[in-house]
């Protein structure tokens, strides 16, 4: 099942054994807000009226952090909640020293005031060896920004060493700020006709 994609009802099945009879360590999850810090909450109303949060993530330890996610909570002037709902980020997997934002939409019934509170919910060290993401990385990116400051568009190589196993699934997501650094837009590309070694 993919976490990425199960619907409202679906239904999983946890094996009750408290034993792991795999052999497999169990995932340590990130208990320390130090460890992976929210750098700034930035919220844009739409031109529905709807609200886009981007939660920015800094990942301070040294290991790789996998499946972050945050609570969003929207406040009225009067601190009291307007809206809540968990910001997801457009990729698995946080590297140690990278940030990446987090982000969430709430519907058009939400003032456009209200303030934004975030609190990180899930977090897992990824265990070492784990085999199920590629050292891939991206190479000759180039970022063209409009007259506007409105769009861009960006382009590169994803590379895959030869002595990596073929991907899958390739995801490469890109980041927009502003001028004083604060997370204007993020995008994911996605891939699903996979990639081979080299």
């Amino acid at each position: 099942i993919s976490p990425n994609s199960m619907s409202i009802g679906t239904k999983l099945n946890v094996p009750s054994q408290t034993a792991d009879s795999s052999g497999a360590s169990t995932p340590v999850p990130v208990s320390s807000p130090q460890g992976a810090p929210v750098k700034q909450i930035e919220c844009y109303p739409t031109a529905d009226r709807g609200i886009w949060c981007f939660v920015l993530v800094q990942n301070d330890t040294p290991n790789v952090i996998e499946n972050l996610s945050a609570q969003v909570t929207l406040l009225d002037a009067d601190g009291q909640t307007l809206a809540s709902a968990p910001a997801l980020s457009p990729l698995n997997i946080l590297p140690p020293g990278d940030s990446l934002p987090l982000m969430v939409f709430f519907p058009p019934i939400i003032s456009a005031d209200a303030r934004p509170q975030a609190q990180l919910l899930t977090g897992i060290f990824l265990q070492s060896g784990d085999e199920r993401y590629l050292p891939v990385s991206v190479r000759n990116t180039l970022a063209q920004v409009d007259g506007s400051g409105r769009n861009a568009q960006v382009s590169g190589t994803v590379f895959l060493p030869e002595d990596a196993a073929p991907a899958s699934l390739v995801w490469v997501a890109a980041v927009a700020y502003d001028r004083s650094g604060r997370v204007v837009g993020v995008r994911r590309w996605e891939s699903t006709t996979g990639m081979a070694a080299g």
